[in-house]
């Protein structure tokens, strides 16, 4: 219990905020669909009920808010090992689609409306109070909502934002359709919803779109890879930089690249300067999650178009040296190989007993000493180890 809660909420203030600002709606929509109802019933209108029905599942979409920014709050465990991100993804895809659904519905009930005015009930002064009311909470909901959604980084309570706008839009409807009743305009309000709910419409299909290209692995836009790009390419070591990819997370992001470095650095070497450049993305871009820096001693990012070329293995490379240099296993103390384009250069470390023998060290000597290759080696270069004391 006292882990789950440390995880999931004292030490993530973003998921403390939306939390909070999310019980606010919660909060506020409960008090407007009682008061929606009572004043409907009451005044006799229809669309204020209507209005209620729509702030009452407002309620709905609010309890599921809350339900996936606490799931996205939670660590990475073995079945996400990238963290749990993705939820706030999904709800901005719902939400988005309840957007949709929501100004499909005013379009809807306004042609229903417009074919049936004569049959529209008087209403009462108090429904035009009450519909004022509720659009004055929920404009002010929405713009709170928005301001600490937009400082938090966060699609999903963007979308929520935004979905209290569109409550306070389909209030407008009601107000507009209640004094436009009051006055004897019975299609006021028809119209009002048409624009409405295109309104409404719109907003929730980008909401949807941009949630599904992410869902989809779509990359960061141009400026933010070109400044990724620039951070990894001042890394000390780094060659130059080719393959940088990317792709969103809710509010992180998530880069895989490729770096080349001096081919004849140790791997220990090139596992240092792969790990500086990770660190100095992760400290001058918060929004990179992870980065996976791939190492190569030379550019391979068109090898996938070309035929590949065959590089064996290390044991049938050492066998190879061994036959190509007259040697016995026993002679090399070590082989370092490095695999260079269409060509291999060895690096090669006499055991001490071959140092020792003279004359198979000159004969050695002078087959590797041309500049012609040696076998399938482009270069050959003998070290001495020295024998211990």
């Amino acid at each position: 219990m006292t882990a789950e809660f440390s995880a999931a909420g004292s030490e993530d203030p973003r998921f403390r905020e939306g939390r909070r600002i999310t019980w606010v709606s919660v909060g506020v929509n409960i008090f407007l669909t009682a008061m929606q109802i009572v004043v409907g019933v009451i005044a006799h209108s229809q669309s204020l009920i209507a209005d209620a029905m729509h702030t009452l599942s407002d309620i709905v979409a609010d309890a599921f808010v809350l339900f996936a920014n606490r799931r996205s709050a939670t660590p990475a465990d073995a079945d996400h090992p990238y963290g749990h991100g993705r939820y706030e993804t999904a709800a901005s895809l719902v939400l988005g689609l309840l957007l949709v659904g929501t100004g499909v519905g005013i379009l809807l009930a306004a042609a229903g409306r417009l074919q049936n005015l004569a049959s529209v009930p008087p209403v009462g002064i108090a429904a035009l109070w009450a519909a004022l009311v509720t659009l004055a909470a929920k404009e002010g909901l929405f713009r709170y909502m928005l301001r600490v959604a937009q400082r938090l980084r966060s699609p999903m309570l963007v979308a929520n934002a935004w979905h209290a706008r569109a409550d306070a839009l389909s209030s407008l409807v009601v107000a507009a359709g209640i004094g436009g009743a009051l006055l004897g305009f019975g299609f006021a309000d028809a119209l009002a919803a048409i624009v409405v709910g295109a309104m409404i419409v719109k907003v929730g299909g980008g909401f949807a779109w941009n949630a599904l290209r992410e869902l989809i692995d779509t990359g960061l836009s141009d400026e933010e890879v070109q400044a990724i790009r620039h951070t990894l390419a001042c890394t000390p070591g780094i060659v130059d930089l080719h393959e940088l990819r990317t792709r969103r997370m809710a509010h992180n992001a998530l880069v895989d690249a490729h770096i080349r470095v001096d081919a004849r650095i140790s791997v220990s070497e090139g596992h240092r300067i792969a790990e500086a450049a990770r660190r100095r993305v992760l400290a001058a871009h918060p929004q990179v999650l992870d980065v996976l820096v791939h190492v190569d001693p030379e550019d391979d990012s068109d090898t996938h178009v070309c035929t590949p070329l065959y590089l064996p293995e290390r044991e049938e490379l050492h066998r190879e040296l061994c036959a190509a240099l007259a040697l016995s296993p026993a002679d090399i103390d070590k082989a370092v190989f490095h695999y260079l384009g269409a060509g291999i250069e060895a690096e090669v470390f006499l055991s001490p007993a071959m140092v020792a023998d003279a004359t198979r060290l000159e004969r050695l000597r002078q087959r590797v000493g041309g500049a012609a290759p040696v076998g399938r080696f482009s270069d050959v270069r003998l070290l001495c180890t020295i024998a211990p004391t």
